[in-house]
């Protein structure tokens, strides 16, 4: 008999074939654990796109593009989570205008150079069987800052005291823009009201970064409407002072990152995803109870926005927080963002739902899915610790699932489980 280390088909150099997927479930007939598989490692398929199991990479800001595009950095960085038993990766908040990145060195995808590094990475991910995406982006009032490592970095020494890039540092202050006239902090550029012309523009921009999306082949895409960028910042009383269409009324406030939206699902025909900050958490009731105004953006405005994402063919809603408001005040523990994704698949039970948000337990993530407060979980910094995160969770939660073939030594109690 001969015996052939065989290599993925049809691409243009060897990698080995993993059969099945890398993060994949093993057969049941051979590992009798996994006749009862735990929800994080149950398949979900969403408009015919299939996603090997529920633990997702969320999207991670490397300030490491030159100028927009892609490096041999973003290939190592995705490319290895792709190898380590993840269900899908995100790459990271990508501008679909120059202005629209938040730091210099921050991805792109207005210019068509800038597909051929990304369609190198998502060749790479499909080669090991893992989905991919993208988040489309536009940075707004938070536009044009330093790399995070500049600001603080390891030694808790801070190299410089703004935050702003200013032009001889690659930025660009003098064109930011948000939907007012006003700043996230006094560190940051001062913006400029954005027209409705050039609201136009960004939609238009959206559309198109849509469409390299698809010469890259991508999986999905997520829209990033959360963290006080662009679209958040038009969702919201305190960034929104606006008196045209785009402001005042929750109808006015959210028509901008709907078109946006509306936009891309009208040339995107696989699954479209959306991150929203559910809440900005500022201080005080986030609606006038006497008088019905709108104080602040909180989970009762993002169910109504939901209902309206829903209405445009939005397929997964990635329930996040925070971001828009500096004086916000949160208290960080475990799982602290996952009510608001309970409340929003509670509102919408036919509506995947993501929660994120210090996920670093495999027992933590699981009940999550089994008390059906979230379809997925998505995790960025736990990744960054652990990139084998997924293949330990398995084992933690008794379930045998496929590591790469390289790495399968790692876990030789996975392959000591197989019974004849």
């Amino acid at each position: 008999m001969t015996y052939i280390n065989k290599g993925v088909p049809g691409i243009d150099q060897y990698i080995t074939l993993n059969e099945p997927d890398v993060g994949a479930v093993l057969p049941k007939e051979l590992y009798p654990q996994n006749a009862e598989v735990p929800m994080l490692f149950k398949p979900l398929t969403i408009r015919g796109v299939t996603f090997h199991n529920r633990i997702f990479v969320s999207p991670m800001c490397q300030f490491s593009s030159d100028n927009g595009h892609a490096t041999d950095w973003h290939f190592v960085h995705i490319g290895g989570f792709a190898t380590r038993g993840v269900g899908a990766v995100c790459m990271e908040a990508t501008a679909v205008v120059p202005e629209g990145r938040i730091s210099p060195q921050d991805a792109g995808l207005w210019a068509d150079s800038q597909i051929a590094p990304l369609k190198r990475i998502v060749n790479f991910v499909h080669a090991h069987g893992v989905k991919i995406g993208v988040q489309l982006s536009h940075a707004g009032r938070k536009a044009s800052t330093t790399a995070s490592w500049l600001r603080f970095n390891s030694d808790r020494t801070a190299k410089t005291a703004k935050y702003i890039a200013e032009a001889e540092e690659g930025g660009w202050p003098d064109r930011v823009f948000a939907p007012s006239e006003i700043q996230f902090s006094p560190e940051y550029p001062k913006p400029k009201a954005i027209s409705e012309e050039q609201i136009q523009a960004v939609v238009d921009a959206f559309g198109q970064a849509a469409e390299r999306c698809k010469a890259a082949g991508f999986d999905f895409i997520e829209i990033h409407a959360a963290h006080g960028y662009l679209l958040h910042s038009f969702n919201s009383p305190l960034s929104n002072t606006r008196t045209d269409q785009y402001g005042g009324s929750l109808e006015n406030r959210l028509r901008f990152p709907l078109q946006a939206i509306e936009r891309v699902r009208a040339v995107w025909d696989k699954p479209l995803f959306v991150r929203i900050s559910a809440t900005e958490w500022a201080e005080g009731p986030e609606q006038d109870p006497t008088t019905g105004e709108w104080k602040s953006w909180g989970i009762e405005q993002s169910k109504i926005y939901v209902g309206e994402l829903k209405k445009l063919g939005v397929d997964l809603v990635d329930c996040s927080t925070g971001g828009n408001w500096i004086k916000q005040k949160i208290t960080s523990v475990p799982g602290y963002q996952v009510p608001f994704a309970e409340a929003l698949k509670k509102t919408y039970p036919d509506l995947p739902i993501g929660a994120v948000g210090m996920i670093t337990e495999p027992e933590q993530a699981e009940s999550y899915l089994r008390e059906g407060k979230a379809d997925i979980v998505s995790l960025a910094r736990e990744f960054i610790r652990q990139p084998h995160w997924a293949i330990l969770a398995a084992d933690k939660l008794g379930v045998a699932v496929k590591a790469a073939n390289q790495y399968e030594r790692g876990f030789p109690h996975l392959i000591g489980a197989r019974h004849p």
